[in-house]
């Protein structure tokens, strides 16, 4: 990690908050289109002005709900910055300064995870999007982790989605680094994971890093449940199964895009 390279990616990145902020503020964009519109830009400018590579294995459906393992705050960049999206998203997120409003103003769904009942208040933003064409991504973990496995699925927002009738597409996300990077590792210093990992001081070390590449893999079809919409806990399973598969696809053995 360079601490100069930290410093200047910085300023480049207060740059596009800046730059998209005033954007909102300006034309504050009133459909879910265009606000998905918007932090596609966002994410995908933000991608390419701090170096970091998106290779795609599949495509990325056009409509129903997207599930993938979470390993950060750089998974929900990545999927924006390849397509249009609505995410669906802890509630915590919704106070941070600057990037609370962003996020509410992109659209963005919130859960309060820990709360009874909080998947059937978020069914309706869900259904609102599926209903405006646009695709919903989901982390059905809950939180995040360091890679080198996935935690169970949480069932409510997967129920609620099945519920509407919403196709369900299983999505596996992973990184990697360049050389050049001393002793900084992918589960370390680009997951973003742990109680003792605080936001900001992890956002300033991935910028001083070199050579990121995310790796995004999508199923070529939604999963074929063969549990009930009523079934919550056996279709978290097979959903589970779903993304671990794409997990342990072998590298080369598909079509890769770069973005």
């Amino acid at each position: 990690m360079s601490f100069f390279r930290s410093v200047g990616r910085s300023f480049q990145l207060a740059g596009y908050f800046a730059k998209y902020g005033t954007e909102l503020l300006v034309r504050r964009p009133a459909s879910r289109e265009a606000r998905a519109e918007w932090l596609h830009r966002f994410a995908a400018d933000a991608l390419h002005g701090l170096g970091v590579e998106v290779a795609l294995i599949g495509s990325f459906p056009e409509h129903g709900a997207v599930i993938s393992n979470h390993l950060g705050y750089l998974d929900i960049v990545v999927f924006a910055a390849l397509h249009p999206c609505v995410f669906v998203s802890k509630a915590e997120l919704a106070t941070y300064p600057v990037l609370g409003w962003m996020t509410k103003m992109a659209g963005t769904v919130f859960v309060a995870r820990g709360h009874g009942g909080s998947a059937l208040k978020a069914r309706a933003g869900v259904e609102a999007s599926f209903n405006a064409d646009l695709p919903v991504v989901f982390f059905p973990e809950g939180t995040t982790t360091n890679g080198s496995g996935m935690l169970k699925f949480r069932s409510g927002l997967l129920s609620q989605v099945r519920g509407v009738g919403a196709p369900v597409t299983a999505a596996h996300v992973c990184y990697r680094l360049g050389e050049g990077n001393g002793d900084a590792t992918v589960s370390d210093d680009v997951c973003y994971w742990g109680d003792d990992v605080t936001l900001l001081p992890h956002i300033f070390g991935i910028l001083g890093l070199r050579g990121i590449r995310a790796e995004v893999r999508f199923a070529e079809e939604p999963i074929a449940f063969a549990s009930t919409v009523e079934e919550r806990k056996s279709a978290a399973r097979e959903a589970w199964a779903a993304v671990a598969e794409l997990g342990q696809a072998a590298a080369g053995t598909e079509t890769v895009h770069h973005f």
